[in-house]
């Protein structure tokens, strides 16, 4: 009964073990995923900030003028005016998914800050965890020779038995 208890035990400290282990594993590997993420996040947002740059740079008159120069019509300022709203459309697009990042950007730094801490508190829960695999191995050791010493007495008792059986014929 006490080998049983002690049994079941040593399987839950080792199951707590394990459970622990990947808890760490995956707040380490969450700051890492968070990481990532910030760093698409970082290209995505230099493509868009070059491309509003490229569309200010469209949208200067002059330049409105030349894009138009090939296209003949006989109403030059409507095909601008056009070009112009096209293009003022498509900067305050970009304006509102920078917008976007920037919301994002905030909410993941902010979830990187909660992830490291996580991290960093698993990783002082494993010393602990650590101990207790130490301990765990040394019950298990205790436990299979304290198993093998039982096996062994119950046999001694049981030859001790049966050589008496055998006299008493």
């Amino acid at each position: 009964m006490k080998s049983q208890i002690a049994l079941v035990l040593i399987l839950l400290s080792s199951v707590f073990a394990v459970v622990n282990g990947q808890e760490a594993t995956s707040a380490a590997e969450s700051v890492d995923q968070i990481k990532l993420r910030l760093l698409d996040l970082e290209a995505k947002e230099q493509e868009l900030k070059y491309r509003k740059i490229e569309l200010e740079e469209a949208l200067k008159p002059e330049n409105i003028e030349r894009s138009l120069a090939g296209i003949g019509s006989t109403r030059p300022e409507e095909l601008r005016e056009a070009r112009r709203r096209q293009l003022t459309i498509e900067r305050d697009g970009i304006v509102a998914q920078l917008r976007i990042l920037e919301n994002t950007r905030t909410r993941l730094d902010s979830q990187l800050a909660e992830a490291q801490g996580r991290a960093y508190q698993e990783s002082a829960r494993q010393v602990p965890t650590q101990a207790l695999a130490v301990q765990s191995r040394t019950s298990t050791r205790f436990l299979l020779f304290g198993v093998a010493g039982l096996g062994a007495l119950a046999l001694v008792a049981g030859l001790v038995i049966y050589r008496r059986a055998i006299k008493l014929r």
